[in-house]
């Protein structure tokens, strides 16, 4: 036996009372506990949206009280209805309204395809319906027709299964011909994409081939594609190595101020307490260690005599170029070097200038937090 809530749950409540209305049923289940049949569920709208495609196809499978012939390759013909085939293609209508009547019956003609894809085609008009075996084996000519006869819904089913797994090698060039020829700017895209990604592959393919005989324009434009696309590939690479070129020289320019100004493992000012073990959190600290050390002991310390010596003069420079208060800085040389400034030609200073502005802009900082003053 029900309750009264259960009974009353599409009635509305007397004046006075309080009652929270019961929440709407999840989709795609049945709604049950509601006796007023208030609730239509997803399932039901489901199977009757089936039962209308299965009826629309075998009003077209029987081609009861058809009024249209449509005369296909090898001489097959398909029976149909012209007030479907008007109000689902308007290319279609105006071949109708063209067509000369005979008795009942007007007569138009769809070449250039098999009949059995014309078939499929013009059954999709009744139910937008495709099996999948059909939409696999004759996906190309539905791209075509759907485009030439504007059936936008077909078009659109196309674009989507071939995007989502119907393109292969051996289709691609084929495809990415007929996305042009359609109008299809995405799918279009995404087989040239796919063709710069796979050119190896691409290019030994049989559309690969057929194509440079058919359409040698479109193949220099592709061949074009690819050597700009090497060419973006090459670039990339060169300014992410270019990033970590700069990154490394930051780390060494922290590193530089850490080891002059606290002073790091065994090396630094004369002032410090040193701990051999402490680990140190500047990465490019040890190697800058190595080559202080080889710095200060070296005997062919001039420009061009020692190669390890010339890389420490280029990074004290770099550093003196960076430092914002080289009065109070504890690296050596510092100050010494901003005195050279205007001794350096206008093309040497130019080039350490754009060397510092992008080793900050890798950064993202105007100026190193080591080398603000104290």
């Amino acid at each position: 036996m029900m309750s009264n809530t259960d009974s009353n749950c599409c009635k509305p409540p007397r004046s006075g009372e309080k009652r929270i209305p019961a929440p709407p049923p999840l989709p795609r289940f049945t709604a049950i506990g509601c006796p007023c049949d208030c609730l239509v569920t997803n399932q039901y709208s489901a199977q009757k949206g089936s039962a209308t495609r299965d009826l629309w196809e075998r009003l077209f499978d029987a081609g009861y009280r058809a009024d249209v012939c449509i005369n296909t390759e090898n001489g097959g013909i398909v029976y149909a209805h012209s007030n479907i085939l008007g109000m689902t293609s308007p290319v279609i209508r105006g071949m109708l309204k063209q067509a000369k009547r005979h008795n009942r019956w007007r007569s138009i003609s769809i070449f250039g395809v098999p009949h059995d894809v014309v078939r499929v085609f013009i059954r999709f008009l009744y139910s937008s319906r495709l099996e999948k075996e059909e939409m696999e084996e004759y996906i190309l000519h539905l791209l075509v027709l759907s485009h030439v006869y504007m059936v936008p819904d077909l078009k659109r089913e196309c674009e989507q299964k071939l995007e989502l797994g119907l393109l292969t090698i051996d289709n691609l060039v084929d495809v990415f011909q007929l996305a042009l020829l359609c109008d299809t700017p995405r799918l279009s895209l995404i087989c040239h994409r796919k063709i710069l990604k796979n050119f190896k592959a691409v290019s030994v393919s049989e559309g690969w081939k057929a194509m440079k005989q058919s359409h040698p324009i479109l193949e220099k434009e592709i061949l074009e594609s690819v050597v700009d696309e090497e060419n973006s590939k090459k670039e990339r690479i060169r300014k992410i190595n270019e990033r970590e070129i700069y990154l490394q020289l930051y780390d060494a320019m922290e590193a530089l101020v850490h080891i002059c100004r606290d002073g790091c493992r065994t090396i630094g000012p004369h002032d410090k307490d040193f701990k051999a073990n402490q680990p140190c959190r500047y990465a490019a600290c040890k190697a800058l260690e190595l080559l202080v050390r080889h710095f200060a002991g070296c005997k062919l310390r001039v420009p061009g005599g020692c190669v390890h010596c010339k890389r420490m003069w280029q990074l004290l420079e770099l550093h003196s170029r960076l430092c914002a208060d080289p009065d109070f800085c504890r690296v050596p040389l510092c100050r010494n070097f901003k005195q050279r400034v205007s001794k350096q030609s206008k093309k040497e200073e130019i080039r350490w200038k754009i060397l510092v502005e992008k080793i900050l802009r890798t950064r993202g900082i105007g100026i190193a937090p080591c080398f603000r003053p104290q």
